[in-house]
């Protein structure tokens, strides 16, 4: 079992930066992939980004240079740094783990993004 916990999300104007921060408890070390996920209203969740355990990193194309993915595995934390925002980027964000063995994948609750001036 893992508990994902989201925080850092709130409203920022276009061209601004957001860090978005994911805490993990539970089977931290049975994950095999961390990643974020977006939902705007009316559309289906998509991929921001992912990080593997082994692997390298993955980025959607809408977001490649501008945001960052990252893995902090002493404070069990995955973030999300968030640059040169735009009002598209607006979406609730999720934090996302997988689990090959289990074939299970975990989100936590989400937090609001909002980009607009």
């Amino acid at each position: 079992q893992v508990t994902l916990v989201e925080s850092g999300g709130g409203l920022v104007q276009p061209g601004g930066s957001l860090r978005l921060s994911c805490t993990c408890s539970g089977s931290i070390r049975s994950i095999n992939v961390m990643g974020w996920y977006r939902q705007a209203p009316g559309k289906q969740r998509e991929l921001v980004a992912r990080i593997p355990t082994f692997g390298k990193l993955d980025y959607a194309d809408s977001v490649k240079g501008r945001f960052t993915i990252s893995r902090d595995n002493a404070k069990n934390m995955v973030n999300l740094q968030m640059n040169s925002l735009k009002p598209e980027d607006t979406a609730v964000y999720y934090c996302n783990a997988e689990i090959f063995r289990e074939s299970t994948v975990y989100w936590g609750q989400g937090t609001q993004v909002t980009v607009s001036s």
